[in-house]
């Protein structure tokens, strides 16, 4: 084949795996219900088989399902008849993958998902094969060529396995109304997890507060403005935030003033400013503090006291987008 031709051959070979899909998903639909209802049903895990490329898809499966609320683990066939098939559970449910339904390392697992009663899901290309004869429920593959142009090398046939999978998963994801917040309880070393589980009290600062009394003078404002990262602020007689002053306030009032020295902190605060709460996710506090172009909030509880001040540079720095 020359170079020209290669562009077009990438096209071919991604137009059938497209159609493969395509009729894969209208293959699916008297049977797909039933299998997500099976697969749902497991009280162990979800045990998924598969030998040559559609054991590596298998692997993909079984990682997909696991980090969506769905556990499951991979059961290499070849490996399950010589000592892993102690893994199995009565609990479980099996979900095998072959495109034949006659592979011998998957022929010699089905006596041992019947003899514990496990269910069987097969995703296979051969509506008569020994698998899917075994299986509980079948989710058939389309009968075409395969992308390889020798019609030999497992190619479109993996992809349609692949999605189905992908399929599956998320409907189980659906199904069990399973949340960013429980995706994330999975993935917290991740920007999601991130987002999704770090809280306001984990990246605000505490410890001295850059508090003080209306009636201080201003000079004294930034002087505690500038050894607490551009922020003070004051409560009243309970202790409630009453006002806050940053330098952003400060400088805006060094444009329109000519001489600022001579006025005292209550002059010059900011009433009802922007607040957040020691609970809340530090993604949702850091996106109210670039919404509003502001860099820092002070965090209150639920009386308006003060506990401490969230800088939006922290939360950026720990990865909260």
């Amino acid at each position: 084949m020359k170079m020209d031709d290669l562009y077009r051959e990438a096209l071919r070979v991604l137009d059938i795996e497209s159609s493969w899909i395509g009729e894969t998903g209208r293959l699916a639909e008297s049977t797909f219900t039933a299998a997500v209802s099976l697969l749902s049903k497991t009280r162990g895990k979800i045990v998924i088989c598969g030998m040559g490329k559609s054991g590596h898809v298998a692997r993909k499966i079984a990682a997909t399902m696991t980090s969506t609320g769905s556990p499951a683990y991979f059961l290499h066939p070849a490996e399950g008849v010589h000592g892993d098939l102690g893994l199995l559970q009565r609990s479980d449910t099996a979900l095998v993958l072959s495109k034949s339904g006659e592979t011998d390392e998957i022929a010699m697992l089905l006596p041992c998902f019947e003899r514990l009663s496990i269910p069987l899901v097969a995703i296979t290309g051969s509506g008569d094969s020994l698998l899917a004869r075994a299986a509980d429920v079948v989710l058939p593959l389309p009968e075409r060529k395969e992308a390889c142009p020798h019609d030999l090398a497992p190619t479109a046939s993996t992809t349609a396995m692949m999605a189905l999978g992908d399929a599956l998963a998320i409907a189980l994801l659906r199904l069990r109304d399973f949340s960013p917040e429980d995706f994330a309880q999975f993935h917290p070393g991740g920007s999601l997890g991130r987002r999704l589980l770090l809280r306001v009290s984990d990246l605000m600062e505490g410890g001295p507060m850059p508090g003080m009394e209306e009636s201080a003078p201003l000079s004294e404002a930034i002087a505690m403005m500038t050894s607490h990262r551009g922020v003070c602020f004051s409560t009243d007689a309970n202790g409630s935030l009453s006002g806050i002053f940053v330098y952003g306030d400060l400088g805006r009032l060094m444009k329109n003033r000519e001489n600022v020295l001579d006025l005292v902190l209550g002059d010059v605060l900011i009433r009802d400013p922007v607040t957040c709460l020691p609970d809340e996710l530090a993604s949702v506090a850091a996106a109210r503090m670039e919404e509003r172009g502001i860099t820092s909030l002070v965090v209150t509880d639920d009386e308006k006291v003060p506990v401490g001040i969230l800088y939006l540079h922290d939360c950026l720095r720990s990865g909260v987008k």
